[in-house]
């Protein structure tokens, strides 16, 4: 399986990622994470990122697209599929990702859309920045972090339900639910994926499910 995540922050899309990756045997493409692990071992593309980091700049969507692209490169020659984790964040890096994986006939199969309420994640985020002792992490910047999500990264979600590759899930439900919901689907569509054709596919929504079954 080939898959790609879009969430809000807080909405659990790293827990999920790792959840999906370890179900189906799957690299976990967690783009901070891989940046990280460029920066500590010294790599050429983690020498260009602590460079941007020491000039106080944000890392370049090159420099990003190129990591993820070695991931992909490397899952392909593997014969794996992929859970990719941190990027698509605009409509750009969404093209770019869409171009690589093209070239590579390793394109996205299934895109997942956390679905969650802002009042919930900013009290999910100020909770764990108060465990985790981060001052920084203020109402104010929280809200701010989810209004960029909502005007620069949720635009693609329309793109990827104009291909038919979406699947929405309610991540207002505790964590292990979310998982079984999204493992449960995933396994129903696994034998289909590569037989309908992308033109013919229809994107589903699932977010209906915790409430039909009195979740909420």
């Amino acid at each position: 399986m080939r898959i790609l995540l879009v969430a809000p922050p807080g909405a659990g899309k790293g827990t999920q990622g790792a959840l999906i990756a370890t179900h189906f045997d799957v690299p976990h493409i967690a783009t901070g994470d891989l940046l990280r692990d460029h920066v500590a071992r010294r790599t050429p593309l983690g020498l260009a990122v602590q460079d941007c980091l020491d000039r106080g700049e944000l890392v370049s969507d090159e420099i990003v697209l190129n990591i993820v692209r070695d991931e992909v490169e490397k899952a392909k020659r593997e014969g794996r599929g992929y859970v990719l984790d941190g990027m698509p964040r605009n409509m750009t890096q969404a093209r770019a990702i869409y171009q690589i994986a093209r070239t590579l006939d390793m394109t996205a199969q299934v895109v997942l859309h956390l679905v969650a309420d802002d009042d919930e994640l900013v009290r999910r985020l100020l909770a764990r920045a108060a465990l985790e002792h981060r001052t920084d992490d203020t109402e104010e910047v929280v809200r701010r972090r989810l209004a960029i999500y909502h005007d620069v990264t949720h635009p693609i979600v329309d793109w990827y339900d104009q291909r038919g590759i979406l699947v929405a899930v309610d991540a207002m439900q505790p964590v292990d639910r979310v998982a079984r919901q999204i493992l449960t689907a995933l396994e129903a569509m696994r034998p289909l994926v590569n037989l309908v054709p992308e033109s013919a596919r229809q994107s589903i929504d699932l977010t209906g499910l915790g409430k039909a079954f009195g979740n909420h």
